[in-house]
Formats: structure tokens, C-alpha cells, sequence
């Protein structure tokens, strides 16, 4: 049995300001990351586990994340895409089409 129903990966990764490419913490993926880990919680949505990453490499299109096993990849910019990524995919089943990562 496996111990998590859903992982998710929320890149945190920190660049040098000025990067070319940029970094999902310049664009707020650690509150968003929080508010996501603390809503789960509040849900009582069991077996799921929020956590940092490091660089997802999909700098460009952050903040970002990756939900396994279904592997599902978003990029999600506001609490309002984390409360419909919740509701839509981790409690309804069902993967959020306009903020998917292209594949």
C-alpha cells in the first residue's frame, strides 16, 4: 500500500535576480506552496504530502509544480489556481486542463 495517494513537487528554486530565465520564487511559489500545503491540511485530505522542490526546469512557465503518480505537471500563479488544482484534481480525480505544462 502506498503511503501517499498524491505527491506534490512545488519548485521553490532561487535564482540570482536578473537570470534570464528566471525562478519560481521570484514569482511567489512559496506562499503559494504554504497556502496549498495549509488547505490540504484544513480539508483533512489524507495521504497527500506538499513539499519544496528544486528546480523543476520549467523556469519560464512557473511557478510550478508536479502532481504524481499521476504526473500531471501545472503551473499555478495564484491561490485561486491552487483552490481549483485541490478541488478539481487532488478531490475530484480529474486534471485541471488550463494550467497544465505542456508536455
Amino acid at each position: 500500500m502506498a503511503l501517499f495517494k498524491h505527491h506534490i513537487f512545488c519548485c521553490t528554486n532561487r535564482r540570482e535576480p536578473g537570470h534570464k530565465r528566471g525562478c519560481c520564487a521570484e514569482k511567489n511559489s512559496d506562499e503559494l506552496r504554504d497556502y496549498m500545503k495549509s488547505r490540504v491540511k484544513e480539508l483533512g485530505i489524507s495521504k497527500t504530502r506538499v513539499n519544496n522542490a528544486g528546480c523543476l526546469d520549467r523556469c519560464e512557465l512557473g511557478p510550478c509544480m508536479v502532481i504524481y503518480p499521476e504526473g500531471v505537471w501545472y503551473s499555478c500563479k495564484t491561490k485561486e489556481d491552487v483552490d481549483e488544482i485541490i478541488r478539481e484534481h487532488l478531490l475530484g480525480g480529474v486534471a485541471v486542463e488550463r494550467l497544465k505544462l505542456p508536455g
